[in-house]
Order: structure tokens, then C-alpha cells, then sequence
């Protein structure tokens, strides 16, 4: 295999877009320091063959959740539905269903406890889906802060202005990166393949290293949040994706205003896809030159390309100083990390300490 591999963090040699932290601090003193409120943007139906659950949980991670749910509900883990899994070390609030066709559903305040409560509970039509939610609210605490304040007002002011590199954050690479490791070693065919849900981990981890190469590489050439010749350009909000047109005049001032955003691969089958051209497709293969062996076995292994934008948009962002505290909140996209907004701000031993499955 050609593909270099990291060893430990592979974000933590990632550029930075805004000059770097301004700040030291410490994050995740306690989990309510780091605070998320998953939006699905639907609500419960009201009926059908579904339990729609939204608990709160505070150091647990969902998979262990799930697995209370179904054994509570009597269940297969099949049945229990989730949109995304959710950090271990914070108070985290998120939505659950439950297929119980024809039953009755379960007291469920037999599964609380201090770790976890059970907000409310409604019957729904269908299961909920991984990836169907809108996106996530964060309220982040940062204690002991040191640093410029003044210079630290700029940069937020910036982040909220023109957004962040949207990289993927270092729970996607498990601790000290050994996902990629095991990653590897799948697509080269060599070791256990595992369970359906561990080979998805692993493949996810793989294309996620290979898109932060290709954006790493835009942020260090200043151009990772406008267009170039041969761009695929995202629509902010949308799964929409077009060809850049140097010639549409509207272009600057769509990217100004964060309605639109250059994209990078998510490699795999090419089959319908954009697929970048000229200048952006050269950039691409210059970054993954060494990639194809893992290219061609995400290929193999039937992961259909795809986009991401490079511009991760940073919406509602506030602060507040509280003391040696920095009070932040901000909502995110599906699919977006926390942790890629934090590193451009603050400098924290603790930063991307997170369960790896969460």
C-alpha cells in the first residue's frame, strides 16, 4: 500500500484557513461544557408502527443507548432507528425510533437513570433513517482561557463572516488514528473484514483521510473557499451540485455570501457524479497520488463517489465572555464537526477528545 499513513491524529498537521488558535483553553472540563441538540427538522407523526423517542444523555454514546432501547422494547437492534451518532463526553439530546407494530410501548422511564432521561415519546409512520436530520446546535464552554481577547473577537467575527475548512474530525480516525490502520489493512484485503457496521466505520475513515488531503491542499494554496477552473460547486443546504461557470458574473458574490461552495471527492464508483475538470481535477490528483491503491479498493467495494463541500458554514455563531470562559453557539450541518470550527479558535490538549464511535 502507497497510501502514508499518519501516526496518531491525522488532523492535527491539518492547515489552518485563519492564521491558527488565538487562544489556549480547556475543553470538556465536564460533559456539560459540550452541549448538542440534534435538529432532524421533522417532528412525530403522531402514529403508526413507531416509537419516536428524544432523550438526553450525558456520557453515553448511542450505540449504547440503542441497545438499552431494544432490550427494554423487546426488540432487534434492526428495529431501534437513529440519525447520527453523537459525542460520549457531553450532554447530548437526540431522537430515537422504535418499531413495536401492534404492541404496546414499554414504560420507558425503566431505562433512566442519571445518564439518561426520556424527554418525550410519540408514535411515528417510519423508521428514522441514518443521515435525516438537518443538523446540530452546540453550546461549548471553554475554561481557562488565555489569550488576546481582542484578537480573539476578530477571529470569531472572521469564522461567523466566511466559514472554516469543512474537515472531517478526528473521531472519524478513532483514537490516535488506528482507523485508518484498519482501514488499510481491509482494503488491501488483508486481515478480518468484521461486522457490517465495523467495515462501514473503517471505509468511511479511509475516504474521510483522502478528502481532508485534497482540502488540506486547497487551504495551503488559498483557495479552498473559492472557485477554480473545473470546480464542482455545492448549493449551501442542498445535495444540489453543478459545474463551476467562470463566465456566470453572479458566481463571486454567491461564494461571498456562503450560498455556494467548491467541493472534494468522496471517492468511490464514479457512475453518475461530477467530476471535477482543468485546474480542479489536477489538484485533486496531485493531492491523492499515492491514494489509488485505497481509491480503487473503495471502488472494489462497491462505495459510490460523491461530494463534500470544501467550506464548512459556521450559522448563528454567538459568544460570550464569562470570566476565563468562552461561551460559544452555533449550529452545524449534517455530516459537519464541531471540532473543525473549535481548532481554528482555541488550542486545547483535550480538543478532538471524543468516544471513537460517537
Amino acid at each position: 500500500m502507497t497510501q502514508s499513513l499518519p501516526s496518531g491524529d491525522p488532523t492535527l498537521e491539518l492547515p489552518f484557513a485563519h492564521g491558527g488558535p488565538v487562544l489556549g483553553g480547556r475543553l470538556r472540563a465536564s460533559p456539560e461544557d459540550f452541549v448538542v441538540e440534534e435538529e432532524l427538522g421533522y417532528q412525530a407523526s403522531g402514529d403508526g408502527e413507531h416509537v419516536f423517542l428524544t432523550v438526553r444523555k450525558r456520557e453515553r454514546n448511542t450505540h449504547d443507548v440503542a441497545r438499552a432501547i431494544a432490550r427494554l422494547a423487546g426488540v432487534p437492534q434492526v428495529a431501534i432507528g437513529y440519525a447520527g451518532l453523537k459525542d460520549r463526553n457531553a450532554v447530548t439530546t437526540q431522537h430515537f425510533s422504535v418499531q413495536l407494530p401492534g404492541r404496546e410501548a414499554p414504560d420507558w422511564s425503566m431505562i433512566e437513570d442519571e445518564s439518561l432521561q426520556v424527554i418525550d415519546a410519540q408514535r411515528h409512520n417510519r423508521k428514522i433513517r441514518r443521515g435525516s436530520l438537518r443538523g446540530n446546535r452546540f453550546g461549548i464552554r471553554i475554561d481557562s482561557v488565555a489569550g488576546d481577547v481582542a484578537e480573539a473577537e476578530q477571529r470569531l467575527q472572521r469564522i461567523r463572516d466566511a466559514g472554516v475548512p469543512n474537515y472531517f474530525g478526528s473521531q472519524r480516525f478513532g483514537r490516535g488514528g488506528q482507523n485508518l490502520q484498519r482501514a488499510d489493512e481491509l482494503l488491501a484485503g488483508r486481515g478480518r473484514r468484521g461486522g457490517r457496521e465495523q467495515r462501514s466505520m473503517l471505509l468511511s475513515a479511509a475516504r474521510s483521510q483522502l478528502f481532508n488531503q485534497v482540502l488540506a491542499a486547497r487551504v495551503s494554496a488559498g483557495n479552498w473557499d473559492r472557485a477554480i477552473d473545473g470546480d464542482v460547486m455545492s448549493l449551501e443546504g442542498s445535495q444540489r451540485q453543478f459545474m463551476y461557470e467562470p463566465a456566470d458574473p453572479s458566481i463571486a458574490d454567491r461564494l461571498a455570501q456562503l450560498d455556494i461552495h467548491p467541493t472534494g471527492p468522496l471517492c468511490g464508483r464514479v457512475g453518475r457524479a461530477l467530476q471535477p475538470d482543468a485546474d480542479a481535477r489536477l489538484n485533486e490528483e496531485r493531492a491523492l497520488a499515492d491514494a489509488q491503491p485505497w481509491i480503487a479498493g473503495l471502488t472494489r467495494l462497491g462505495l459510490d463517489a460523491d461530494r463534500r463541500a470544501f467550506r464548512l458554514v459556521v450559522s448563528g455563531l454567538a459568544w460570550q465572555w464569562q470570566g476565563d470562559a468562552l461561551l460559544l453557539s452555533f449550529h452545524l450541518v449534517a455530516g459537519a464537526f464541531a471540532t473543525a470550527v473549535l481548532r481554528e479558535i482555541v488550542c486545547s490538549p483535550d480538543a478532538d477528545e471524543t468516544d471513537p464511535d460517537s
